[in-house]
């Protein structure tokens, strides 16, 4: 039985992965779990799945789910007498270091997650990556201490999961962090390029006029997914598929020139993979997280081992059919400066990233226009982005923090003009 510690368990992600948990009590056990906000969902959460440690914001927070689950019985065969509570980034950095964890689900969206993140490569676990931003703003850190302690990275985002079980390490005998970055850039394994899917969010057929008067309540309306509010919007602008482009770069150690993107509105083909024989191997599922986590999960037992995840069977008949179009730059330059960014390497994704989660938060505070979010990030890009990569998690979070600062005025100017 697998010990898990699920890294952001009250959001999508979470739900996901506690659903195939639950389908599968005999293989894991959810060891300890982390909320922020959602604190009667996380009560709920500890009642039915029984965790030995949990995490939340603040000491506030610790008291109302110790109260909570003060009467509850952790008497079980797999809990001890009481859940232990923690709180902060310091509580978030000890799960993921948990001696009894053996896989991590990391899915805490954005900068909040990339501590925990790295110190769970430096405990060597098996680390279930969701939070794209964890290696977007850590540039080869993340990656380096996975190679140096031997933790693995195995991708839960679906697009990247859908590469990784396109390229033949997926079926090969398993091999470590080395292996996988090596593997699409290796010249032996005849890779050409590699297709990320975006379905274009909600507003794939919207003008850029039109999109300068879109309400967050448009924006976060995704038309295939169940995700959050900044993933969502994410989403809507194409920068979701930008971070993912950097991400996969990093993963896959690929040149940039390597990566593209497709707009997929259907959502069925995740991910394509074109070899130099001419051949395109695809991944094809339902736009359910579950496959993703499941095939993870099951291949923790084997490259090939394969579990059930409760996702109903693709039935293509009834699709009928697939359609793909190149993204348009222009209505969504988002991407493109993610592109940018990406090609520019150093200090670049990670300011990228501090700028969009500010713009992203004040849209959604209604704050800015959606036109403003990439306007936003453009400005910050422009004033200290670099080729010169932040060498420590001190560099790093003084980049973000500099570029949060930046992003600030970029919005009160942006704001001002229009006020």
């Amino acid at each position: 039985m697998k010990s898990i510690a699920l890294l952001g368990g009250t959001g999508s992600i979470g739900d996901s992965t506690l659903d195939v948990i639950a389908q599968h009590p005999e293989r894991f056990r959810l060891r300890s779990i982390s909320g922020y906000r959602n604190i009667a969902k996380l009560i709920e959460i500890c009642k039915r799945f029984r965790p030995d440690r949990v995490v939340v914001a603040n000491e506030q927070s610790a008291k109302l789910i110790r109260d909570a689950l003060a009467g509850a019985d952790f008497t079980g065969i797999n809990c001890g007498e009481r859940a232990e509570i923690l709180w902060g980034a310091d509580g978030l950095d000890a799960i993921a270091a948990d001696a009894v964890v053996d896989v991590v689900v990391a899915a805490i969206v954005g900068a909040a997650g990339l501590s925990s993140a790295l110190a769970a490569a430096r405990a060597g676990k098996i680390i279930a990556l969701a939070n794209k931003e964890a290696l977007v703003m850590s540039g080869s850190l993340l990656s380096e201490l996975c190679l140096r302690h031997g933790a693995r990275l195995l991708p839960i985002d679906s697009e990247h999961n859908a590469v990784f079980q396109c390229l033949p390490f997926a079926a090969t005998a398993r091999q470590g962090q080395e292996g996988l970055a090596s593997l699409a850039s290796s010249d032996r394994f005849g890779v050409e390029s590699i297709t990320l899917t975006a379905s274009g969010g909600p507003f794939r057929t919207w003008t850029y006029e039109q999109m300068k008067k879109a309400t967050v309540r448009e924006a976060v309306k995704h038309p295939n997914w169940s995700m959050g509010q900044k993933i969502s919007v994410d989403s809507a602008s194409l920068m979701n598929k930008g971070l993912e482009l950097i991400e996969a770069q990093r993963l896959f150690n690929v040149s940039p020139d390597k990566l593209q993107v497709l707009i997929h509105p259907q959502s069925i083909v995740h991910a394509l993979v074109q070899y130099r024989d001419g051949s395109v191997i695809a991944q094809l599922g339902a736009p359910d997280m579950r496959t993703p986590i499941a095939q993870v999960l099951g291949w923790i037992d084997g490259p090939a081992h394969r579990i059930g995840s409760g996702v109903q069977a693709l039935d293509l008949s009834r699709i009928a059919r697939l359609d793909f179009e190149l993204p348009d730059l222009e209505r969504f330059p988002a991407l493109g400066l993610a592109i940018d960014a990406m090609r520019t390497g150093g200090n670049a994704p990670c300011v990228l990233n501090a700028a969009n989660e500010v713009a992203v938060a004040g849209f959604l505070a209604n704050r800015c226009r959606f036109t403003d979010i990439a306007a936003c990030v453009a400005v910050v890009l422009h004033k200290m982005a670099n080729s010169a990569a932040p060498d420590s998690l001190e560099a790093v979070l003084q980049t973000d923090a500099q570029a949060r600062s930046l992003a600030d005025e970029a919005m009160a100017s942006l704001r001002s003009r229009y006020a």
